[in-house]
């Protein structure tokens, strides 16, 4: 039997990050148990957020009533799907009915988000559906070689973490270009305002710097992988 995920959908964020732009949370169930970030410095666990995302159960809907709202907002809306949660799905496995109701009801919108769900191949198929169709869905890379791999699946736009100190331009081993999230080194900076996740076909991978209360733990292992490199050293 199929599991039914919540959601949650907020109008209009009042994160400082994302600016007041539409944005969802998914149930913790959607996460899958394999991401190393699982209840292991996951940025979703921090106080604040951690507090939003455990009333989604209860103040949440199920997928066609949040697909309602996703197909009432105004043509060309750029929203964000996810602040914390992941596609729609039991754990490491997504659902590709639900998921399809929602990149149906993003026809004409420009919704993106991320996902750690990249392991299975039945998934990646899913994903590479989901971009074709309209709805940015970002590979989540745990490190720069992971990133690597991922751009190799030609399933979609890759965004990775990357050390605490990392510089604002660099490159993966492979020699891919990326650029630290700009509301990271910016203040005056928001997803509402720049927007690069949202584009499929850009040239570079997003890094975003660790953070969160326990950027310490996710910085150590970004660095169990080849060192970082600035872009032209």
């Amino acid at each position: 039997m199929t599991t039914q995920n919540i959601f949650q959908f907020v109008a209009k964020s009042a994160n400082v990050k994302t600016g007041p732009i539409p944005v969802s949370y998914t149930d913790r169930g959607s996460c899958p148990t394999d991401c190393p970030l699982y209840k292991n410095g996951c940025y979703g666990d921090d106080f604040f957020t951690r507090m939003v995302w455990d009333k989604v159960p209860a103040r949440g809907v199920g997928v066609d009533q949040f697909c309602e709202s996703i197909a009432g907002l105004a043509p060309d809306t750029f929203w964000r799907h996810d602040v914390v949660g992941d596609l729609p799905g039991a754990g490491i496995k997504i659902d590709p009915i639900q998921l399809g109701k929602i990149v149906w009801a993003n026809q004409g919108k420009r919704g993106f988000t991320y996902t750690h769900k990249t392991t299975d191949p039945e998934n990646l198929h899913w994903i590479r559906e989901s971009n074709k169709w309209g709805f940015t869905v970002n590979l989540s890379g745990n490190s720069l070689d992971h990133a690597d791999q991922l751009v190799e699946t030609g399933a979609g736009p890759v965004v990775c973490i990357v050390p605490i100190d990392a510089p604002e331009k660099l490159t993966t081993p492979g020699g891919r270009p990326v650029v630290v999230c700009p509301a990271q080194t910016r203040e005056d900076i928001t997803c509402a305002s720049c927007q690069l996740c949202q584009r499929q076909n850009r040239a570079v991978i997003v890094g975003f710097r660790a953070h969160g209360t326990r950027a310490k733990r996710v910085d150590q292992m970004t660095r169990k992988t080849i060192p970082i490199q600035p872009i032209g050293a």
